[in-house]
């Protein structure tokens, strides 16, 4: 793991993971796989444009920000990936097309073509196993304290998809454990601030739920996957309306 490690990111780029808050008092464990755009010193820019490494195929903008001020609300620990989706997508499993795409959307992604099975290792090896097993140790150290953790998972989604307006501007999503996803949805409801959806606009059958199997489902963890709608959180205003509103979600739903 080291060599494959060497290869993708050198000594400028740092660390793959980030982790704020790491003793953090809350039970909710924040978790952000799309955070960044960045990409690794070694890639270049991929073969894309900037207005392409802008966009949301690159990360999910205004997630990061989002999470951030939840976790300063919470004193909630907060995990997240530092480099691009577009090297290694941490919501998806090695085997997955989506886990290094070679088209996102209407970009086709020079840098990603025919990937031989050596690079996608040591893709793997590189971003996806080390930012797992972070999430893995928080978990172990947590419960050997004796503290909860419910999986938070936050992401970020476009106003427009192929052309389609999207009219939902908040997700709450799950797998097959629903208990605090229903939590969420009920006290929702009960404040309508933005319309707000089950699984969507991306639901399980999508492929995106593979970080609540992995450390909330298979644990017995409570966990949810909440998606805002990008343009709602475009600017520092939006982020804390919708991190204030979310915070207020959350902390209900953990006390019901």
């Amino acid at each position: 793991m080291v060599l494959a490690q060497a290869k993708i990111l050198n000594e400028a780029d740092g660390d793959c993971v980030a982790i704020e808050r790491a003793h953090g008092k809350s039970p909710v464990l924040l978790i952000c796989e799309h955070a960044s755009r960045t990409l690794p010193e070694h890639f270049g820019n991929l073969g894309l444009s900037e207005e392409a490494l802008s966009s949301h195929i690159a990360w999910d903008p205004g997630a990061l920000a989002v999470a951030r001020a939840i976790s300063a609300a919470l004193d909630a620990t907060l995990i997240y990936q530092r480099f691009s989706r577009l090297i290694y997508d941490c919501n998806r499993p090695p085997n997955s097309p989506g886990a290094m795409p070679e088209v996102s959307e209407i970009y086709t992604i020079p840098g990603n073509q025919d990937l031989a099975e050596s690079e996608r290792r040591a893709r793997t090896e590189a971003l996806y196993l080390p930012f797992h097993d972070r999430v893995r140790a928080l978990i172990r150290d947590r419960q050997a304290k004796g503290q909860d953790s419910v999986i938070v998972t936050i992401h970020s989604f476009t106003p427009v998809y192929n052309g389609k307006q999207r009219a939902v501007e908040l997700g709450i999503l799950h797998d097959e454990d629903s208990r605090f996803a229903d939590r969420m949805l009920e006290f929702a409801a009960d404040a309508p601030l933005y319309r707000t959806e089950r699984n969507e606009p991306y639901g399980p059958k999508d492929g995106v739920t593979h970080t609540l199997i992995l450390h909330g489902v298979s644990n017995g963890l409570r966990n949810v996957m909440i998606e805002v709608r990008n343009d709602l959180i475009a600017d520092d205003t939006g982020q804390g309306v919708v991190a204030d509103y979310l915070t207020g979600l959350i902390q209900r739903s953990l006390e019901a």
